[in-house]
């Protein structure tokens, strides 16, 4: 672990706005349409930004991380995410799928070897891509790490009400009382109904408590979604659908894979007060893998705009990139 307080580059934020030098739709399958662009230099090395959620999708600030004059830079929509079609879908939507679809996207785009870059759900799914393909893998960033265990997935549902008391009451009494006995099955049952009136109340109060327990200081109200937001839908009800299967991962996957990486370079940004993803899964992960570089943001929560956080991983891309010199 090091310390935050270290020197940086005297402008912590980001780059300046990237525009895509190219996007397109890649077809998965018979019902899977993926989104994807490129950014950057054309001619350099490549890294792929893996998004959270599950479910999240890929926003513009996410393209300026990373010195556009040095990446390639990547940016995609999971399936059901984001701009890929059909939004929200649960068909054939599982972790074994996502990874085949970055293998996918990667050949599709000619690239040999990418630094993935992924926070949160991004960085469950960079690490089980990493192992599954470690050949194909540059080195990681990650993010709020998110290990996908159950006592992750019950501290998100239930424990968050120790910090955030009044969103997780409001996240609850949305439900029924009769409903609330088990709340993750309860939201699942609405948020797969094909029924608007039903699942779309549901994917805003569950998008809603997410959103303010994710920063270390309070949103202002404009920041979070508005009703009908098909953004929501998709992150609430594919995340639901990847806890309640376990996010399809066999227990201990990642930890018990660390072996298959270690070799490969890694820095994981873990703000001190994440909610979200407490710290003790960054814990976990760098205790399991002691060549990786834990820095530990003593004034953020989870988001990535957190400006402490934003500083840390412009930093540890910027090592990144010596690296590759």
């Amino acid at each position: 672990m090091i310390d935050s307080t270290r020197n940086h580059p005297p402008e912590s934020g980001l780059y300046p706005e990237c525009p895509p030098r190219t996007s397109g739709m890649l077809a998965l399958d018979a019902r899977h349409t993926m989104y994807y662009e490129e950014c950057g230099s054309a001619h350099g090395v490549p890294l792929l930004f893996i998004h959270g959620g599950p479910g999240g999708g890929s926003l513009p600030h996410h393209r300026r991380f990373y010195d556009p004059s040095f990446w390639r830079i990547v940016l995609y929509d999971q399936r059901g995410a984001g701009r890929s079609t059909p939004v929200a879908d649960l068909t054939d939507n599982t972790t074994q799928h996502l990874v085949a679809d970055i293998e996918r996207l990667r050949a599709h785009l000619g690239i040999d070897r990418w630094l993935l870059f992924g926070g949160s759900w991004g960085s469950t799914l960079a690490l089980v891509y990493a192992q599954a393909h470690p050949e194909r893998v540059l080195g990681l960033v990650l993010r709020g790490v998110f290990l996908a265990s159950p006592a992750e997935v019950d501290w998100f549902i239930d424990g968050m009400q120790r910090f955030f008391p009044e969103a997780w009451r409001e996240f609850t009494h949305f439900l029924p009382a009769a409903e609330r006995n088990d709340v993750l099955a309860s939201y699942y049952r609405r948020l797969i109904d094909p029924d608007p009136r039903i699942h779309a109340p549901a994917a805003l109060s569950w998008d809603r408590y997410e959103s303010t327990c994710s920063t270390l200081l309070p949103k202002p109200p404009g920041a979070i979604r508005p009703e009908g937001d098909t953004g929501a839908l998709a992150i609430a009800r594919i995340e639901a659908h990847y806890f309640v299967h376990d996010s399809f991962l066999v227990p201990n996957q990642i930890l018990d894979g660390i072996a298959r990486i270690r070799h490969l370079p890694c820095t994981i940004v873990q703000g001190r007060y994440d909610v979200i993803c407490p710290p003790v899964s960054a814990d976990s992960l760098a205790r399991a893998w002691p060549e990786a570089e834990l820095v530990i943001v003593p004034d953020a929560g989870h988001s990535v705009r957190e400006p402490g956080t934003t500083r840390e991983l412009v930093a540890a891309v910027q090592r990144m990139q010596v690296r590759q010199r």
